[in-house]
């Protein structure tokens, strides 16, 4: 489950909350019963370059496998 992060727009308090994506976002403060607001940041992993999507590892050429038979 994912772990989000609140701040609280009166008292500035700032926790974070494991959540399921089904669960309703939190709106009152634990802490002076203010009202909340998500903080939103930027994605812990990026996947950059060749080899991540399907079409990376194909060849070109046929599906036959070549044989090194001699």
């Amino acid at each position: 489950m994912p772990t989000y992060e609140y701040a609280c727009k009166d008292c500035e308090h700032h926790f974070e909350v494991v959540q399921a994506f089904s669960d309703d976002a939190l709106t009152i403060c634990p802490e002076c019963k203010g009202s909340l607001r998500k903080i939103f940041a930027t994605a812990g992993v990026v996947f950059k370059g060749s080899g991540f999507y399907r079409t990376d590892s194909r060849n070109s050429g046929s599906s036959e496998t070549k044989s090194t038979e001699t």
